[in-house]
């Protein structure tokens, strides 16, 4: 009963701030409320206040005792929804699908796929060297394990 009021007050929030999206959102057996999430111009600690308002002042201690706790995800943490994708176009990423990893700039992302594009140094065609060469990937998400963000220091 608790999981199933807290998903409506989450979904009504969500509503009210249109830029949001849930990430994760879990109730444990010791009434313990997990919100994770992530926003198309990133998440803020008013967007987090916001959230867990709506959350709490609707719910009653009274009633049942819970915990609340309301996140932002991580900027290292793994992408998960095409919509995180499409709001790092631009940015490098380093994609794990099954036997092989690839680093590359997210340069596009639909509902089914990314694109990525990076350089690599291959053997000439004639002779001996190497020349740097631009590639090109398109990645479906069913075959993506993991993709984080690059972070540039």
């Amino acid at each position: 009963m608790l999981k199933d009021k807290v998903t409506s007050l989450l979904n009504k929030a969500l509503e009210e701030h249109p830029s949001l999206f849930l990430i994760d959102f879990t109730v444990g057996g010791d009434n313990t409320i997990r919100v994770v999430l992530d926003g198309d111009n990133g998440v803020n600690l008013q967007d987090c206040m916001d959230v867990s308002r709506a959350i709490e002042h609707n719910l009653d201690r009274e009633e049942e005792d819970f915990a609340l706790e309301v996140t932002s995800a991580g900027a290292t943490s793994p992408l998960q929804l095409p919509r995180q994708y499409k709001k790092n176009i631009g940015r490098k990423i380093k994609v794990r699908t099954g036997e092989v990893e690839l680093e590359g700039n997210l340069t596009q992302a639909t509902e089914d796929s990314i694109t990525l594009e990076w350089k690599a140094r291959e053997p000439k065609p004639v002779g001996k060297g190497k020349v740097t060469v631009q590639k090109k990937q398109e990645i479906a998400f069913s075959d993506i394990h993991e993709a984080k963000v690059i972070l540039k220091f």
